[in-house]
């Protein structure tokens, strides 16, 4: 990290954060319902691994994406002998999305970052007050 880090700085790296979060989500609803020919083509739903960071110069503590992981879940096999991609057996892989708990996701993800903006504004505001004063 270059620099000391601000309040700014760190409530951009939580927004950035939690943008990574939602579209990772958003990525697992469009592929809710794709089918593949094998287990392990099928579509694996994202996560990100957030990592804490420390400014040792601030104090301050903000977070950043360390990854983005395909969750360990296994896909659901559905026999469709019609299916173009079936195999020998009939049958396709399909991804294993949950998308209500996607949907979730997507609220608590959206939800933080609007935390982070009211911070921000709260900051910005109080800045502007303490300006005003002097």
């Amino acid at each position: 990290m270059s620099g000391q880090m601000t309040l700014f700085g760190m409530v951009q790296r939580g927004m950035s954060a939690q943008m990574v979060r939602m579209n990772a989500a958003a990525s697992n609803i469009a592929n809710a319902g794709s089918v593949a020919s094998s287990e392990q083509a099928a579509y694996r739903p994202m996560r990100a691994v957030f990592q804490q960071e420390l400014d040792s110069a601030s104090g301050l503590s903000s977070v950043r994406v360390s990854e983005v992981r395909r969750a360990d879940v296994q896909a659901t096999r559905r026999h469709d002998p019609d299916h173009p991609l079936a195999d020998a057996n009939g049958d396709v892989w399909e991804a294993a999305v949950d998308s209500n708990a996607e949907m979730i996701e997507i609220m608590e993800s959206a939800r933080q970052y609007q935390n982070l903006v009211e911070a921000m504004n709260t900051a910005k505001q109080l800045m502007l007050e303490t300006l005003r004063s002097k």
